[in-house]
């Protein structure tokens, strides 16, 4: 049995300070404020830092100078140490056909052999997304019409282990798409991304299971009916649909969300509809103009901002300085919103009968260790 005394527990919605939590096998066994600690327990002493579940980062390509399709092994293990217990690695729509097929394999394969324990999905950022926006334009490969012969073998690979699948609601013939994946993937999440599509267009896909918006206010277009006047678009119906979680990328300097930005989403969105995300790419271009000193994002070589080169603690650290957030606001954007989009109740949050993934971290959301199923890992 493990035993964590001296913490402070965050709680969905409060802390319960001078606690001890217990783990036994896989599972948290118990916890409260004064217990005893079990005689022959493994002890680590939290010296009153915060105790929270383990970190789940929905959407990440990278560690931060790896793509996990390249060495799913590293990223696991770089992510580990920053306290995500569960990722979902990122495919995007620059990979053909047989890339998305290898790195999908690559990916079961390292989690057949234990060697990637956090890896719980695949979030599937493509391949039919609009080809006027993201980084890399030139380089997407799937611009042409939406054939299933396409994309059948793709999903067929993807059964059981794709988590989230983004579309861009405009293009003609995704409502074929998202049917045929949704018939082979009952429990998928679609996700509008990338996108230009008009409220209508999303709505129409929500029935289906889309509830998610990828990177809100990055990458999406903004309608003008009329010289001079603001139209609706993606990130206002993200906004305006309550049933729609907003992933947020919060880097050191307000890049990819404007602080201001980032804090009228949370008035809007509210505290459970707010999901942080690394969205760590591998890119080097030159920075833009003004961007030099912005050290946590990439930049590709066609002047757009490239992902970012965060480990979601930081997104964490820096939604904190953002929005003047606590440690318990943002464990519930990293942790238990994410497992309610996902509908993973067993992890995201401290309860009695739960995956014991674990997170110990300072005041600014350093990660001092990271429990995984029960596994000291840091």
């Amino acid at each position: 049995m493990i035993a964590i005394k001296n913490a402070t527990l965050v709680m969905p919605d409060h802390y319960i300070p001078d606690a001890t939590l217990l783990i036994e096998g896989d599972k948290i066994v118990d916890f409260g404020r004064k217990m005893p600690v079990p005689e022959g327990s493994e002890v680590i002493d939290a010296n009153r830092n915060f105790v929270g579940p383990g970190l789940i980062d929905i959407h990440t390509h990278a560690d931060g100078d790896t793509y996990f399709h390249d060495d799913p092994v590293k990223c696991s293990k770089t992510l580990l140490n920053h306290g995500v217990t569960s990722v979902l690695p990122a495919l995007f729509y620059s990979m053909n056909k047989e890339e998305h097929l290898t790195a999908i394999k690559k990916f079961k394969d390292a989690i057949q052999n234990g060697e990637c324990k956090n890896i719980i999905g695949v979030y599937m950022e493509g391949p039919y997304l609009n080809p006027d926006f993201g980084c890399d334009k030139e380089k997407n490969v799937w611009k042409d019409a939406i054939v299933e012969k396409d994309y059948a073998e793709v999903v067929e690979a993807a059964k059981d282990f794709a988590k989230v699948w983004c579309v861009a609601p405009e293009r003609e013939g995704i409502l074929d798409f998202v049917k045929y994946v949704k018939r082979e993937i009952p429990e998928i999440v679609f996700s509008v991304a990338h996108s230009e599509a008009t409220p209508e267009q999303i709505e129409a896909l929500m029935p289906y299971g889309l509830k998610l918006g990828t990177h809100h206010t990055n990458a999406t277009g903004t309608l003008e009916n009329y010289p001079e006047v603001r139209g609706v678009c993606v990130d206002e119906t993200v906004n305006y649909n309550d049933g729609i979680y907003a992933e947020l990328i919060c880097d050191s300097f307000g890049v990819h969300v404007h602080p201001y930005m980032i804090r009228l989403v949370k008035k809007i969105k509210g505290q459970d509809k707010i999901i942080l995300i690394a969205d760590s790419f591998v890119a080097d271009g030159p920075p833009l103009p003004g961007l030099e000193e912005a050290f946590d994002i990439n930049f590709d070589w066609g002047g757009d901002i490239a992902g970012s080169k965060l480990t979601l603690d930081v997104a964490c650290h820096n939604m904190m300085v953002h929005t003047g957030g606590s440690v318990c606001d943002v464990f519930k954007y990293a942790s238990l919103n994410p497992s309610r989009l996902l509908n993973m109740p067993e992890i995201g949050q401290i309860k009695k009968g739960n995956l014991a993934n674990v997170i110990i971290v300072d005041q600014w959301f350093n990660v001092k260790n990271t429990i995984l199923k029960g596994e000291i890992v840091k």
